[in-house]
């Protein structure tokens, strides 16, 4: 981990929570409405959205460049979306296990190499959301074959990587996550970060 710049260190007085009232909870989220104390000192109402995993996503990269895509119909939207495979790992889990077990369920793959590249928060004026994202390398049928969860129909498409970044950055592949996991793998590979034999056909 390199030194933090000078300028990225807080200014002024952090955010002074207030006594929380529940106002929803599932087995996903909890919703928490709070008068908290803003940085100014002027009380504010505040709803908060309380995320009871933590996100991970996978870029499984193919020895030939290409990627796995996962699609599936996604509620909130009420639209379809292809994405890098992702999901949920509980808070008390090891993140990577959680991955791993992600990887396996929404596509049938197992990876020899795993490497932590992108940590992110996600909304944070209103969620306390937070993913962790891997490169997943050598990749080949896992052993315990592909079992979706019981909610997911799911289709599968292997890419080129710089086709997949290309629909991304033409808004075609919308998903935050698979957004930026995809312009880390293009930055770990024109900065040298990848072996040559896979960042060649990456970047195409």
């Amino acid at each position: 981990m390199t030194d933090k710049p000078a300028w990225l260190r807080p200014h002024g007085q952090p955010w002074t929570p207030g006594t929380e009232r529940l106002a929803f909870e599932s087995g996903w989220i909890r919703v928490t409405e709070q008068t908290a104390i803003a940085p100014t000192g002027r009380p504010s109402p505040y709803g908060l959205v309380r995320f009871k995993n933590l996100a991970v996503a996978i870029l499984p990269i193919h020895d030939d460049g290409t990627v796995t895509l996962v699609g599936q119909h996604r509620f909130p939207l009420g639209d379809y979306s292809w994405e890098l495979p992702e999901g949920g790992a509980p808070l008390d889990e090891d993140p990577l296990e959680g991955a791993k077990r992600e990887l396996a369920e929404e596509t049938g793959l197992a990876a020899a190499d795993w490497r932590e590249i992108l940590r992110t928060q996600l909304s944070n004026s209103v969620t306390d959301e937070r993913m962790i994202g891997y490169l997943a390398t050598g990749l080949s049928a896992a052993v315990s074959g592909h079992a979706a969860d019981e909610t997911e129909a799911i289709a599968l498409a292997r890419v080129p990587f710089r086709e997949a970044l290309d629909a991304a950055m033409a808004g075609h592949l919308p998903d935050m996550l698979t957004v930026a996991m995809l312009l880390r793998g293009h930055h770990m590979a024109v900065e040298g970060s990848l072996p040559g034999a896979l960042a060649r056909p990456m970047l195409g």
